[in-house]
């Protein structure tokens, strides 16, 4: 499936163009492919979305010989392979799905040459069989996708890909590059030397990610924030994590109830069912997918616009990554983490209860979630200091930048809190807590003779939801906690008796200063405008997408069609302008897509909202039902003049424009004659129409002078 003529430069960016439709690289991409180019080993620490496979394909298309991928995942194999022949890139998988019929042709066209990148499992990768079949191969490098993966410091450890340094030893030749999202320095040094690679030159990119808004919602009534988050994006897909299984299922039926196109996923389905609903995922016929961590890793869906935390990760390389599956394609999308001190609590158990051989380690990096979770400062410099990246300014693109919080000593408020929780036996719920502080008369105080406990009316000098915001802070910061399993009594948490007795300071928030779930600004008459025709375009991708059964994402990019709505390009030409349309995707889907915009424009025209390159094409569409200039200009009120330019330009612009039928040789001759002969100062036609004494129309004349200034 490469191009039939292909490149021959020396130049990556040649390659970037034709194959990927980019003018120019992403920060650090250039240095890393000619770092791989010349030969070196290479580490590559790039996060999600900042483009890390574009570092090994173009080597692969500009190396002789066939690039091996170590992927993890077959979901990733097939998105990947798909995204490629759609670029014009020959690429295949090799993995269980397939017959063995089938993989004896992956390997006959291997071995001919006609395959430039090769995705296969570690499993696979290191059978016997594949060893044999790689050693009668021209190989021009091996890449380690997910490369972490092979250190047990990181974050997803698996035993398999431990064994990938068989590589070094059978081919100690051939280039090696590993690539991951995520890594802290441990892991980065494990991988090389696992790899046993030779001097590797290490490329960390930013792990700044701009584009993802950062906030932090209180774990309170998290399905109805959800909802209210969904609607203020709809249409859109994304991903919400959940700790347990039984969460994914029931979170998923209740927005189903509530009539979003919701499933989910987790590692107690068939693989059947989780291949199934994936690909619903891709293709965009499921939105949202409520899943654990088993869902996402080398998923390359890039129009994932949010990411739902429903529980908080267990550390902040599994958040930073999870965080990352949205805005891959560089548009601004959303993050949200619930954060409740109670998951900080089950993890610690799930943890200690296990028992494994880097407790402390793995403690630690909770820890720090945590701390991530409480702060009060710019939360993406906490979270880009973890990797050693320090940001000099807050980021203005947190909840925290957005919505700076003001703390107070909430000492008092905490003692009181807990003395009333432990006179009450840690008996109460919340609310009836709430009642108690504030002395309340209810039936239920006094029937139960709570109005008689020392702290009765102890905090009447708060609203009631006042004490609840109070209370939920308390919650997230371990002051108290919730027994879920005792009609949600509330406890003393671990932090409370330092609280009580030990002179431990509270910092709370006042709750006008609470968390909010941020709200987005309306948008302008010309952004409306640009959204219906983005609309347009990705009902039209989707419906290519289908046809060719692959994800509309794989089709064009969000960003792409971004680009064309903004642009509104009308010809090949412009098409090409328009950034990730490389050339086999302007073969196989640009007449569509320009047919269209094309629509759109006249559409809007024809309605009264003229909008640039519009009155070229409504000549055009009077033109094509076989109307004359004259008869054009008569129709839209205009000269003949002005209809011969726009037929000269659209002519320009690649259109079938048949000049001949405006205008014979012989009186363009004549015609081109005058216009030599007088010149057009200033482009006036007078003048020539005056020398030629009225035998022409200024249409005619207009139309050879535009032909001859092409």
């Amino acid at each position: 499936m490469i191009a039939s003529a292909p490149l021959t430069s020396d130049n990556p960016t040649d390659y970037l163009k034709r194959y990927y439709g980019y003018d120019r690289f992403r920060p650090m991409q250039e240095d890393i492919i000619r770092s791989v180019l010349s030969g070196r080993d290479t580490v590559v620490l790039m996060p999600t979305g900042g483009g890390k496979s574009v570092c090994f394909q173009i080597p692969a298309i500009m190396k002789p010989g066939v690039c091996v991928v170590v992927s993890p995942l077959i979901a990733l194999m097939k998105d990947q392979v798909e995204a490629l022949h759609l670029n014009g890139i020959s690429a295949a998988y090799l993995n269980s799905t397939q017959s063995s019929k089938e993989q004896r042709q992956i390997e006959a066209d291997a071995l001919a040459g006609k395959i430039k990148l090769l995705y296969v499992s570690p499993e696979k990768l290191l059978s016997e069989s594949m060893f044999i079949f790689l050693q009668q191969l021209q190989l021009s490098l091996f890449a380690i996708d997910e490369a972490h993966c092979i250190s047990s410091w990181g974050h997803d450890f698996r035993p398999e890909y431990t064994q990938l340094n068989v590589l070094k030893k059978h081919f100690p030749h051939v280039t090696t590059v590993a690539l991951t999202a995520t890594a802290d320095k441990l892991t980065r040094q494990d991988i090389a030397q696992r790899l046993d690679m030779n001097d590797p030159a290490v490329f960390i990119a930013s792990f700044n990610r701009p584009n993802l808004s950062l906030q932090v919602l209180p774990g309170t009534n998290r399905f109805q924030q959800i909802v209210r988050l969904l609607n203020m994006k709809p249409d859109t897909s994304g991903v919400i994590y959940c700790l347990s299984r039984k969460s994914t299922e029931s979170l998923a039926t209740k927005l189903q109830e509530k009539g979003f196109m919701a499933g989910f996923y987790h590692a107690g389905m068939s693989g059947q069912e989780r291949s199934m609903v994936q690909e619903m995922f891709l293709k965009d016929d499921i939105r949202i997918m409520c899943a654990t961590i088993a869902f996402g890793m080398g998923i390359d869906k890039s129009n994932v616009r949010w990411v739902i935390h429903y529980n908080m990760p267990k550390n902040i390389e599994s958040f930073y990554q999870e965080i990352g599956r949205a805005g891959r394609d560089g548009l601004n999308s959303d993050t949200v983490l619930f954060y409740s001190f109670a998951d900080v609590a089950t993890y610690k158990e799930m943890l200690t209860e296990n028992n494994p051989a880097n407790l402390g380690l793995q403690l630690a990096k909770l820890e720090r979630m945590q701390q991530y979770a409480d702060a009060h400062t710019c939360r993406r410099q906490i979270l880009l200091s973890y990797f050693s990246e320090e940001l000099t300014e807050p980021c203005g693109n947190c909840d925290v930048c957005r919505n700076p919080r003001v703390t107070f000593d909430g000492t008092i408020i905490a003692q009181k809190a807990l003395s009333a929780i432990l006179r009450l036996k840690e008996r109460v719920p919340m609310n009836l807590l709430i009642d108690v502080l504030r002395g309340s008369r209810s039936q239920q105080v006094l029937m139960n003779g709570y109005d008689q406990i020392k702290t009765y009316g102890a905090g009447a000098d708060l609203k009631f939801d006042e004490w609840r915001n109070y209370l939920q802070q308390l919650i997230n910061v371990g002051v108290i906690e919730i027994a879920y399993d005792q009609h949600y009594a509330l406890k003393k948490g671990i932090l409370g008796d330092g609280v009580l007795f030990q002179g431990k300071k509270v910092e709370l928030v006042r709750p006008d200063d609470a968390p909010k779930v941020v709200v987005e600004k309306p948008k302008t008459k010309t952004e409306q405008a640009k959204d219906e025709l983005l609309d347009r375009l990705k009902a039209l991708r989707k419906q290519i997408a289908d046809e060719q059964n692959v994800p509309p994402y794989v089709v064009f990019t969000d960003t792409t069609l971004e680009d064309m709505a903004r642009l509104r390009p009308t010809t090949p030409d412009g098409l090409r302008n328009v950034s990730g349309v490389g050339e086999r995707k302007l073969q196989l889907f640009g007449p569509r897509f320009l047919s269209e915009i094309v629509s759109y424009i006249t559409g809007k025209a024809k309605d009264g909202n003229t909008l640039r390159g519009s009155t070229q094409l409504l000549t055009l569409e009077l033109y094509n039902q076989g109307m004359s200039m004259e008869e054009i200009a008569a129709e839209r009120k205009l000269t003949t003049g002005s209809i011969a330019n726009h037929l000269v330009h659209l002519y320009k612009a690649g259109y079938s424009i048949d000049i001949e039928a405006l205008i014979s040789q012989p009186e363009a001759l004549d015609i081109e004659a005058a216009i030599n002969e007088v010149g057009l100062a200033d482009g006036r036609l007078k003048p020539v129409y005056d020398y030629l004494k009225g035998r022409y129309d200024y249409g005619k004349i207009q139309l050879v002078a535009g032909l001859m200034d092409m």
